[in-house]
Formats: C-alpha cells, sequence, structure tokens
C-alpha cells in the first residue's frame, strides 16, 4: 500500500516529541506517532494529500500556537516523504480481567497514541477504567476487555457525571477540550486529574483556571516521568506508575 513517512526534522521549545519521531500515513491509516493532536492531524492531511497528488517530498514548519489550537510555544519541523521505512508497532491490548473489588475509578479522557498506551501498560484488574472519546473510531476494535468505552461527543458535558471518588487523566486531541475538561472535573470535583502537556502549557492553563475562579491544585502536569522520554510507551509508563502508587496508598489507609 503507497504510504507516506512523516518525521520531527527539528523541535525547538515546549515541542510534543523530538527530532527523530516519525509515523507512516496511507489512505486509511496511520500507524506511529509525532505527537498527536492538531499538529498531527495536520500532518496526516498533508500527507493524503501527497498520497493523491503525487507528490514526492515536502517539508513544513508548524508554530505550535494558537493557529493549530495549541500553547505549547515551541515549533515543529517536519519532513514528508514516500519511503518503505518500518515503524514501532502499534501496542496490542492483552486480554483484561475483570476490576478487583475495591478498584479505584479511573477515567481516561482521549483514545489516541497516549491514551491507548496507557490502557494497555494497566495492569489486569487494577483500576476500575472508563475510557472516553469523541470518536467512536478512536478505540481499537475490538476495545479491551473490561474497560467501559464511552463515545461521546461532548466529552466536557459527560465529565459532570463522573463519580467524585474518580480519578482522571486528560489527553484529548485539542488543547480546547483539555482545558473544558479540567474545568468541568474541578467543578464536579475528583480524586486527581492528570494532564497530558508541556511546562508552557500547564502555566497558560493554571491562569485560565484560576481566571474562571477555579483551584488548579487538584490537576499534576505534566503527567508521566519526563526523564523517560515523550514517546506514548514512555509517557505511559510512567504515568501508571504513578497511579500503582496511589492505588497502594489509597489500599493501606
Amino acid at each position: 500500500m503507497s504510504a507516506v513517512w512523516v518525521e520531527v526534522l527539528r523541535a525547538s521549545g515546549s515541542a510534543p516529541r523530538d527530532a527523530g519521531a516519525a509515523m507512516r500515513v496511507t489512505e486509511t491509516g496511520a500507524e506511529g506517532t509525532i505527537g498527536g493532536g492538531t499538529l498531527e492531524h495536520r500532518a496526516i492531511a498533508i500527507a493524503r494529500d501527497m498520497l493523491r497528488d503525487g507528490t514526492d517530498t515536502a517539508t513544513r514548519t508548524f508554530p505550535l500556537g494558537p493557529g493549530l489550537g495549541q500553547c505549547c510555544g515551541g515549533a515543529v519541523t517536519l519532513g514528508f516523504g514516500r519511503a518503505p521505512r518500518p515503524v514501532d508497532p502499534v501496542p496490542v491490548f492483552p486480554e483484561r480481567a475483570a476490576p478487583a473489588a475495591g478498584a479505584p475509578a479511573l477515567w481516561i479522557w482521549g483514545a489516541g497514541h497516549v491514551g491507548r498506551a496507557v490502557v494497555a501498560a494497566l495492569p489486569p484488574a487494577a483500576f476500575d477504567v472508563t475510557w472516553i472519546d469523541a470518536d467512536r473510531s478512536r478505540f481499537p476494535d475490538p476495545a479491551p476487555r473490561h474497560v467501559d468505552v464511552v463515545p461521546a461527543a461532548d466529552m466536557p458535558r459527560l465529565a459532570v457525571r463522573a463519580p467524585r471518588s474518580a480519578r482522571h487523566l486528560v489527553f484529548t486531541y485539542s488543547h480546547d477540550i483539555d482545558l473544558a475538561l479540567c474545568a468541568a472535573l474541578l467543578r464536579r470535583g475528583a480524586a486527581g486529574i492528570g494532564l497530558i502537556g508541556s511546562d508552557t502549557k500547564w502555566a497558560r492553563f493554571s491562569k485560565r483556571l484560576r481566571s474562571m475562579g477555579l483551584d488548579p491544585g487538584a490537576i499534576t502536569c505534566p503527567i508521566g516521568d519526563k526523564s523517560l522520554g515523550k514517546a506514548p510507551m514512555d509517557i505511559a509508563r510512567g504515568t501508571v506508575d504513578a497511579l500503582l502508587a496511589y492505588r497502594d496508598i489509597r489500599a493501606a489507609s
């Protein structure tokens, strides 16, 4: 199948992925990631235009600002080219046992690369997981067993129905949706909220939330362990480690 290879050539400031991150785009799908969000959606659209019009190579630079609905504050230069270069495989979701009795509730907002990586990395039965995305097609098919998959066109509206005892992980494709979810969850009340993003994104989000009269102290951002890297599975490893530590403390109390 014809494909276009998209690679991060240069990254400056608070970019979601470093130089060398790459993905392979076909007419029907994509493998790998350059950081998700609007940047990745735009890159996929450019790659598919190249597949249709026969263009062999291209280079584009994207400021990570309001034009992409993002507030990272960096810039990314992407290279596009037709190439058969392989990519890392998409994680395979294991069979999952039913949640253990008393397992803490975990709501995961977003079924992109990081959402899938976190679900794949969670030990079976460790949490009672609800997984939400605006687009049903973003979930794996079949979905992981014993994960409650919820397509919701208006995710912030659904957030007001979440149990106050739940912990939340927020990593949708849109900074605007991320912000609306954080605000809704703070108003609702939650055991904790984890938000994917850079220090720049968090500085802007915390300022916006305070301007709404909300205390962002319940939010952890960035999530994961920076020392592990920016790839989805790296973020997932650090995030799941923190979740398991929380679960163990909760069980001992």
